[in-house]
């Protein structure tokens, strides 16, 4: 992991690349799903609008202590986009959140990919703690969570909880 940008990674089924503003045009299909947002809101972003957000996250972070590291997830077996996971990382934490289409779900890569991530960023030696907010109803992405060793903690941020998993070195035990 460089401070630069992601690096690609790669989990069983999945190849997790820099997610690009290319990417806009087979992503607006993957996420056009309105039930995509119903526990985060808002509504599908149409083509102009998701390219225009690809672009500011491909620009990264105006803050420098910040890094902005987002990735597509391509199904190895067909080629096709599925979906995208993410990493703010601010020093040694990282909050991370992904999104699979509602066409990928329940095949189990949003685990395979959220773990694949944290591995990935803990790994890269400057991350140790990752966090994702969850909401409480969603029990999917607490599951996911679960599955990528993340714990619930008693601290909420706008309505959700929060997610935690600590490594202090390689290998470590996750609180």
């Amino acid at each position: 992991m460089t401070n630069h940008g992601p690096e690609a990674f790669s989990t069983e089924r999945l190849d997790a690349t820099p997610l690009r503003a290319a990417h806009a045009e087979e992503m607006a299909t993957v996420l056009a799903d309105p039930a995509l947002h119903t526990y985060t809101g808002g509504a599908p972003e149409d083509l102009d609008a998701l390219r225009a957000r690809y672009t500011r996250w491909e620009s990264g972070s105006p803050d420098p202590a910040e890094h902005w590291w987002n990735w597509v997830l391509r199904v190895r077996a067909d080629g096709r986009l599925a979906g995208w996971v993410q990493a703010t990382v601010a020093g040694p934490r990282a909050e991370i959140a992904w999104v699979i289409g509602t066409r990928w779900q329940g095949l189990g890569y949003a685990k395979e990919a959220a773990a694949g991530l944290v591995a990935h960023l803990l790994a890269g030696g400057t991350v140790h703690t990752v966090v994702a907010h969850i909401h409480p109803d969603h029990t999917a992405s607490s599951a996911v969570a679960a599955a990528a060793g993340l714990v619930p903690t008693d601290e909420w941020e706008d309505g959700e909880r929060r997610w935690r998993r600590t490594d202090v070195t390689s290998g470590a035990a996750r609180p």
